[in-house]
């Protein structure tokens, strides 16, 4: 043998092997074609999936340095910058046809509040089980779901603070919820858009660059 001919073969007294799942070694002539080309196939993808990734991620941060580059000009000439309290900005082409938006979203996660405020809630569809709503029983329940990462449902809870009621139970359960949110940090994203003309609707450019 004059060495292994798999990318991953490990050549053992002139023998290439491969690793298994379980750490086994595996001899690489006992391998069936077929794994072997899903071995490869996944390989090649995988590969081209993992420099895409690094590319995106050069992007990104080459997309933020522009619009930043670009506030400073401006407030270096103008004394004076743009953009939202949070860093939200938004630039336009002269034409109007194109479009860059930097949002900056908050990160949030909710406190031990939370559990008292939705015993408050329900005490209160329990006493109102004759007059309440089925609606309002499902906005409950779609607030308080979690996820299989176990994170609660917070445009289900943001909806839950809109729905108003005299119970003073109710009230300090909304109370309560507003004090369980606590800002833990802020994640920026970038996002493209485009349109034939300036009277069209806007499209996205879909670049998912959000975790890159």
């Amino acid at each position: 043998m004059t060495g292994p001919t798999h990318p991953a073969a490990i050549e053992v007294n002139g023998v290439a092997y491969l690793r298994d799942a379980k750490g086994g070694l595996v001899p690489l002539a006992a391998v069936k074609a077929a794994d072997l080309l899903m071995d490869e196939t996944v390989r090649d993808i995988v590969a081209e999936a993992t420099a895409m990734s690094a590319a995106i991620g050069a992007f990104k941060a080459a997309a933020f340095g522009k619009v930043a580059s670009f506030q400073a000009l401006l407030a270096q000439q103008y004394g004076a910058t743009i953009g939202g309290k949070k860093g939200n900005v938004q630039l336009l082409s002269i034409d109007g046809c194109m479009r860059v938006q930097v949002a900056v979203s908050d990160l949030t996660e909710f406190g031990p509040e939370l559990q008292s405020a939705k015993a408050l809630i329900d005490e209160c569809l329990t006493d109102w089980a004759s007059g309440s709503k089925a609606e309002l029983q499902a906005l409950v329940a779609q607030a308080f779901q979690v996820d299989k990462q176990g994170q609660i449902n917070r445009s289900g809870l943001f909806m839950l603070l809109r729905v108003e009621s005299d119970d003073d139970r109710w009230k300090r359960a909304m109370e309560a919820i507003r004090d369980s949110i606590r800002i833990i940090g802020s994640r920026e994203y970038v996002r493209f858009y485009h349109r034939p003309t300036p009277d069209a609707a806007w499209r996205a450019i879909p670049v998912d660059i959000a975790s890159a």
